[in-house]
C-alpha cells in the first residue's frame, strides 16, 4: 500500500524574511510565520491527516502545533528532517556571500550539489538522510495521509531524490517551496509521484 506525505515548509523566519540562510541555526518565527502556521491549522482540519511529523528544529516545530491541536495529533519529530547546514553562509544571504567570494558563488549558482558553500554540509548527503526519513514515515503509515513539516532546501533536494532529478538541478527545478504551502507525494514501496506542488493553505 502506498502511504501520501503531505510536505510543507515551516512558516516564515526573520532571516527568511531577509532572504537569509538558516540552515541548522535556531531561528523563530515571524508573525507572518505563525498566522501561516495558523493557516496550515485551518487546512489540516479540513483535510484527511492521519499523522504528523516535524524535524527537531523549533520553527517547524512551531509551525506543526496548530494542526497538532486542530487533529488532536501528537507530532512526532525526526532529526534528519532537519534542515542543511549551510556552513559559511549561516545568517548571510546569497548577495553577501557573491560579495565576498564572487568564484564560489558562480559555481554554486551552476550547481550546487557538485559546489555547496565552504564548510557546508554535503548536499548528496542531506538529500540521502532526508529521503530514507521520508521511506520511512511512508512505511509505517501505509494507507495514510501524513503532514510533514520540514525545510525549503532539504525539502527540495529530497523531492530531486524521490523523484530521479538530478540533485544539481534543486535550484532550478524547484525555485523555493512557499512558507505553509502543501506539496503531496505518493510514496509507494520503491517508487513515487508528485501529486500537487506550492499548493496554499489559503
Amino acid at each position: 500500500m502506498s502511504a501520501t506525505l503531505l510536505l510543507s515548509r515551516h512558516g516564515q523566519t526573520v532571516w527568511h524574511a531577509e532572504n537569509r540562510y538558516a540552515g541548522v541555526s535556531d531561528v523563530g518565527l515571524t508573525d507572518v510565520g505563525r498566522r501561516q502556521a495558523h493557516r496550515l491549522g485551518l487546512w489540516a482540519a479540513r483535510n484527511p491527516v492521519d499523522a504528523v511529523w516535524t524535524s527537531t528544529v523549533s520553527r517547524a516545530i512551531e509551525t506543526a502545533e496548530p494542526a497538532c491541536r486542530a487533529l488532536g495529533l501528537v507530532p512526532r519529530r525526526e532529526h534528519a528532517l532537519r534542515e542543511c547546514d549551510f556552513g559559511v553562509v549561516e545568517g548571510r544571504t546569497l548577495a553577501e556571500f557573491a560579495a565576498e567570494s564572487p568564484e564560489a558563488a558562480d559555481a554554486f549558482r551552476a550547481d550546487p550539489a557538485s559546489h555547496p558553500f565552504p564548510a557546508a554540509e554535503d548536499p548528496r548527503a542531506a538529500a540521502a538522510r532526508g529521503t530514507d526519513a521520508l521511506r520511512r514515515i511512508a512505511s509505517e503509515h501505509e494507507g495514510e495521509r501524513v503532514l510533514v513539516v520540514a525545510h525549503n532546501t532539504l525539502l527540495r533536494l529530497v523531492l530531486c531524490e524521490l523523484l530521479s532529478i538530478p540533485l544539481g538541478e534543486y535550484r532550478r527545478v524547484f525555485p523555493g517551496l512557499r512558507n505553509g504551502a502543501v506539496s503531496a507525494v505518493r510514496v509507494d514501496g520503491g517508487t513515487c509521484g508528485l501529486l500537487s506542488l506550492n499548493v496554499p493553505c489559503d
